[in-house]
């Protein structure tokens, strides 16, 4: 086994990885950006270094930095966790290159095969897994992508290669709109995963979603661990997730089940590793297959009682899987909430800022999985999800009645969560019976119901002035080495967020080295001077511009697109409130701005 593991990433994925090593003996190594510095999963690990600023391109998805970071903490492996890094197949094959580190996933070789959607699509076809009609190889124009709409039938998806969760996916229903979507999935998938080729697929419009957890170690050994049900869905990005399938009957579960195997044997793959499809009545497509860990692994951990993280070291340090295809059973029913810092009353639009109380729920059957305490600030960078709330009991039924519980029982301030639309949903009628398909959010459940869920249970308060921390921060230099050390005050007032480092070392101080060239540059580039005259498009929220459609002199009308802002992974289009005429643009792509900081000058 390991002696050091450096996690790539950040939040409650990282925690749980942590935890996982922790478990085997094994210390641990985090990254961390400029905006993340306090994070759970910083104060979590036993060592912590910053690799950049605020803006995940130079920080969290800086190969270099990170391999570097690696060696020099000594660690002897990489776990990617999930999102970031995970299933690109350049920086594993840069950590396989390099000398006494090991990359805890599947091998660069098995990514380049099965990560790219549209040789996944061919490897599964050879396997005789029915795959989703659609092309076999990127599509280069969007003349090429009206052709295809022609020839396959409207609606049709466009979807980026190195895509998942929605992210770099377009769904196109005429071809007047291609080029627009052709050009936005592209844009995606060049920011989120650093590949801006896209495909085209048939778009079925109402199935279900259901995904098959593998693992497969290096001794030829290949496990399925049950199916999850991910058909909650909002703008093709789950929100709840579920094991085993409501909709699935015996045969067909175990049709789904072995295809999924069959599937990663003959590409060779070894590692965690999870395969989705559509189903459609009794019939199911393969539709990619996600080359890491999955942020709904938990609910598969319910059922089976099997630690699916702690079998992806285990693998990596190339041991054998212990137990055969038959030894797995599943035992009850489990959901995951994915509890996010978002307005569900506002179209889900992110909400940073403050955790003034947080306070998740307990007692049997609950487990979360967090990466942040009271006090905490959730920035505006990245991902949304805060924690995930999975609750798991011996039927469907008592789960939902053991979910209801526990969703009244989690309590947040500060920022809006998606946690009232949760308890909404573990009443409403459709979700219960489990008749849901993947459009149900978005065309069938009526948006008033959310809003007055949120009225209902949303929190009292938001946006109030970060909780009064308890710790000193303090810059040292040993030797030319730069340290960051946090002390701990001593009897901290009751509710006041803080608390010592939730490392094993012990201490309540931590070494925070800096890697060489670090900068402490959050990213942003400071509040621009408005000099026109006229009406003023401010950002209203944190991020980073992707596109900016205008030029000064251009003529618009209400609801034209300004430009593309990108905030907590998701694309928002800046649009026009009133017609006129462009007279500044005070951003260009690739800028960082904060909430409130002016973007277009309209006059």
């Amino acid at each position: 086994m390991f002696e050091k593991v450096l996690v790539a990433n950040r939040g409650e994925i990282a925690v749980r990885v942590m935890r996982a090593a922790a478990e085997l003996g094994v210390e641990t190594v985090a990254v961390y950006s400029e905006a993340d510095r306090d994070a759970g999963h910083v104060r979590y690990a036993d060592e912590a270094y910053k690799v950049g600023p605020a803006r995940a391109a130079e920080s969290y998805l800086d190969q270099e930095a990170i391999v570097d970071v690696a060696k020099r903490a000594g660690a002897d492996a990489i776990h990617p966790g999930y999102g970031f890094l995970a299933e690109n197949a350049s920086f594993a094959a840069r950590v396989e290159a390099a000398d006494g580190i090991t990359w805890i996933g599947p091998t660069s070789e098995a990514m380049e095969r099965l990560g790219g959607k549209t040789r996944a699509r061919r490897v599964m076809d050879e396997a005789d897994v029915p795959v989703v009609p659609g092309t076999t190889d990127p599509v280069e124009s969007a003349d090429e992508v009206r052709a295809l709409g022609e020839e396959y039938g409207y609606p049709i998806a466009i979807k980026a290669e190195g895509g998942g969760g929605g992210r770099g996916m377009k769904v196109l229903h005429e071809g007047d709109d291609a080029a627009e979507a052709f050009e936005s999935a592209r844009r995606e998938g060049e920011a989120y995963f650093d590949d801006p080729s896209v495909y085209v697929e048939k778009y079925l419009e109402a199935p279900r979603h259901v995904e098959v957890q593998i693992i497969a170690d290096e001794h030829g050994n290949v496990r399925h661990l049950g199916e999850r049900d991910c058909s909650l869905q909002r703008r093709h990005q789950k929100v709840v997730e579920e094991a085993p399938s409501p909709a699935l009957d015996d045969d067909l579960r175990d049709q789904i089940g072995q295809a999924a195997r069959r599937g990663v044997d003959a590409a060779d793959y070894t590692n965690a590793g999870t395969v989705e499809f559509l189903v459609d009545g009794e019939e199911f497509y393969f539709m990619e297959v996600n080359t890491r860990i999955q942020v709904e692994h938990t609910v598969t951990e319910a059922i089976t009682g099997i630690d699916v993280v702690k079998w992806q070291l285990r693998i990596a340090a190339g041991e054998a899987l212990t137990f055969a295809q038959d030894d797995v059973s599943l035992s009850g029913h489990a959901i995951e909430y994915r509890i996010n810092a978002e307005n569900p009353a506002k179209d889900f639009s992110p909400t940073p800022g403050p955790l003034e109380t947080y306070d998740p729920p307990g007692g049997i059957g609950v487990r979360i999985d967090d990466g942040v305490r009271q006090g905490d600030e959730v920035t505006g960078e990245y991902d949304s999800l805060i924690a995930k709330l999975i609750v798991h009991a011996g039927d469907r039924v008592e789960c939902l009645a053991r979910s209801d519980r526990a969703l009244a029982e989690f309590e947040v301030e500060g920022v809006h969560t998606t946690i009232p639309f949760h308890r909404l949903m573990v009443a409403d009628e459709t979700f219960r019976e489990g008749t849901h398909t993947t459009d149900y959010l978005d065309e069938t459940l009526d948006p008033a119901r959310i809003d007055e869920a949120v009225e209902r249970w949303g929190p009292t308060s938001t946006g109030g002035e970060t909780a009064e921390t308890v710790e000193r921060h303090f810059t040292v230099e040993v030797d030319g080495k730069r340290f960051e050390v946090e002390l701990e005050e001593r009897n901290p007032p009751a509710g006041s967020g803080g608390g010592s480092s939730r490392g094993r070392s012990g201490g309540s101080a931590s070494q925070r080295p800096s890697p060489p060239g670090g900068s402490d540059d959050g990213g942003s580039s400071g509040t621009p001077d408005v000099s026109a005259e006229g009406e003023t498009v401010a950002a209203e929220m944190q991020g980073t511009i992707l596109d900016v459609a205008v030029e000064v002199g251009d003529a618009v009308e209400p609801g034209d697109v300004l430009c593309v802002l990108e905030a907590m992974k998701m694309e928002n289009d800046v649009v026009a409130g009133r017609g006129g005429t462009v007279a500044q643009v005070l951003v260009e792509a690739g800028q960082s701005v904060d909430m409130g900081d002016p973007l277009v000058v309209i006059e």
